[in-house]
């Protein structure tokens, strides 16, 4: 897998939350991706190449162009599935990484950051409530 810089990661993350259109994203080079798809798979590795550039390397959250909760003590993790809607789905500032992550891929990260940075949750999601958690697509009508 090539490196990502941290000046790629925020301009992934920027792009994202400027809602780029698929035409333009597409202009963006993703060498790091499968077409939007990321390809690791550890929650660590996740965390480490796409989530720190806005949480920080230990979790600590940021503010500066836009505030980045921390994930680090962050009692709302308790939940096991609040951090697998939010990278599903997003919120406000938050972009949805849904269609960037498979179901094994969320859960690998949603369970990574409850049992890091301080955080100790021992109970974990798994893939099949990962795929609860996505929007559901209409039926196709005949």
């Amino acid at each position: 897998m090539t490196p990502i810089s941290r000046s790629a990661r925020l301009a992934l993350c920027a792009g994202l939350m400027l809602g780029l259109t698929s035409q333009a994203a597409q202009a963006v080079d993703h060498s790091f991706s499968n077409g939007f798809k990321f390809q690791e798979t550890t929650g660590e590795a996740i965390f480490q190449g796409v989530c720190q550039g806005c949480h920080m390397p230990q979790g600590q959250g940021a503010v500066g162009a836009g505030a980045y909760p921390a994930l680090a003590g962050n009692p709302r993790l308790a939940s096991k599935v609040y951090p697998a809607f939010m990278v599903v789905n997003g919120n406000k500032a938050m972009p949805s990484f849904g269609a960037m992550f498979d179901d094994d891929q969320v859960a690998a990260v949603a369970n990574y950051v409850r049992s890091h940075f301080g955080n100790n949750y021992t109970d974990q999601v798994t893939p099949a409530e990962v795929k609860a958690l996505r929007p559901k697509k209409p039926a196709a009508s005949e």
